[in-house]
């Protein structure tokens, strides 16, 4: 495959993926085909499932630009980041090594927060997203509530450019707010304070002296800002549970997600702060406790 870059002639799109998936099988990653096929689909412009369709040979410029993202999958960066696009919610949005990846347990967090709002009377709710990188859950949000307003917060301009965009690709712009700060703090500083009907995070949560550990596509390339949750992993639970009173309308909730075996110590933080009562943990598909759950004492808005 590597001779093929420069010049050489069109290959056979089995065969490319049969010699791609061999290769990093033997480097030991654990999709290999599946890695191969959306490389491949890459970098010739088309679906996946299209790869099954196509009678026609690869020609040298894409099969150079296949050997070229494959040399990179190999030294493990992330596929996502290769082809600049992860699916979420069923929308594919566009990811840049600017923002954590987003992963389909996050999902559970969406799921959720749509869950909390089913029984709500009051229509528009007003949701805010702390920490939104590409906008993933903000934007889930968006197009599954058509009557709601989103505020999403990060620190990163970058991040905030990406998900701007991304929201623009799907038409809900005009309903998200973006803010760049640190934490809750935009929030408060926009006049928010009390006027949310949810308040909902997927935080760093990844204590610190675990990042090391982690498997080579997070631990070397995903923004450590996104992951670093501090010595014991919680430093941003606390952080918004210290700002969801005061953000909250009354009956309003926080829903934030955890890490493996958090659960326990973030329902004791919730439990310990004034005018929050924890709800039942959500569940993974796996069975995991995933997010954590607050409600803020008083009716209903």
């Amino acid at each position: 495959m590597r001779g093929e870059r420069e010049g050489g002639s069109a290959r056979d799109v089995a065969a490319l993926l049969r010699e791609a998936a061999e290769r990093l099988a033997a480097g030991g990653l654990p999709t290999p085909r599946l890695d191969a096929e959306c490389l491949l689909a890459a970098a010739l412009g088309c679906e996946r499932a299209a790869l099954y369709g196509r009678r026609e040979a690869v020609p040298p410029a894409a099969t150079a630009r296949f050997a070229a993202l494959l040399d990179r999958r190999a030294a493990r960066e992330p596929v996502a980041y290769l082809t600049g696009i992860r699916e979420f919610w069923s929308l594919p949005l566009k990811v840049t090594p600017a923002v954590l990846i987003p992963r389909p347990d996050t999902e559970i967090l969406v799921e959720a927060v749509l869950g909390l709002l089913a029984d709500r009377a009051r229509t528009p709710a007003t949701v805010a997203d702390v920490g939104t990188g590409c906008g993933a859950i903000a934007i889930a949000l968006a197009v599954a509530l058509p009557g709601a307003h989103l505020y999403a917060v990060d620190v990163s301009p970058e991040a905030l450019s990406l998900a701007a965009e991304n929201a623009h690709r799907f038409q809900v712009e005009k309903r998200i707010t973006f803010l760049q700060g640190d934490g809750t703090a935009p929030f408060f500083a926009t006049g928010l304070a009390g006027a949310l009907d949810v308040l909902a995070a997927n935080p760093p949560y990844i204590p610190t002296a675990e990042l090391a550990a982690l498997p080579p596509e997070v631990a070397r390339f995903e923004p450590r800002l996104a992951l670093d949750g501090g010595a014991d992993g919680l430093t941003f639970h606390r952080h918004l549970a210290a700002g969801a009173p005061r953000l909250l309308r009354p009956g309003g909730f926080l829903a934030v997600e955890v890490g493996a075996g958090q659960a326990g110590a973030v329902r004791a933080l919730l439990a310990g702060t004034p005018d929050l009562a924890p709800l039942p943990t959500v569940q993974d598909l796996a069975g995991r406790d995933r997010v954590c759950l607050a409600r803020r004492h008083g009716p209903a808005g």
